[in-house]
């Protein structure tokens, strides 16, 4: 059996940034579970284990496109100070979870503060990066 588009299937990855930091892995822990061709994944990780066996394991190098996108100007913002929670005092590289003009929630990060004002980028943490993937198909599941 091979890893097909709607097959249900369990792998461990490792991912890395160019300079070689690994920024996730699922090496000891659970397994990642996913339904290849399903969007649950980004789109180069779906595209990448396509054709992988059980046993195999295989490096992915995704372009940003492939990715979490490139980074966008636009979703960097800033906000007067007096719109941040009470007694808060942000700090650069903090995450903060805001309500979106539509309603939804989404993760920013300060990226500088002002006395008055604060600066906070909606971008993707990974945004605009090169990713390395060590996959490793463990299980087709079904």
């Amino acid at each position: 059996m091979i890893a097909e588009k709607g097959k249900k299937i369990r792998v461990h990855y490792t991912g890395t940034l160019s300079d070689g930091e690994v920024f996730d892995s699922s090496r000891g822990r659970s397994p990642l579970e996913f339904t290849v061709g399903a969007g649950q994944m980004i789109p180069g990780f779906d595209k990448g284990v396509v054709g992988m066996k059980v046993g195999e394991e295989r490096t992915l190098v995704l372009s940003p496109d492939e990715a979490y996108g490139k980074k966008r100007d636009d979703m960097v913002f800033t906000v007067s100070r007096d719109v941040m929670p009470e007694n808060y005092q942000p700090a650069v590289g903090d995450t903060l979870q805001m309500m979106s003009r539509g309603g939804s929630s989404m993760s920013v990060t300060v990226t500088s503060v002002e006395e008055d004002s604060v600066e906070l980028d909606a971008n993707h943490r990974l945004a605009g990066k090169e990713l390395t993937f060590k996959v490793e198909l463990l299980e087709i599941v079904g």
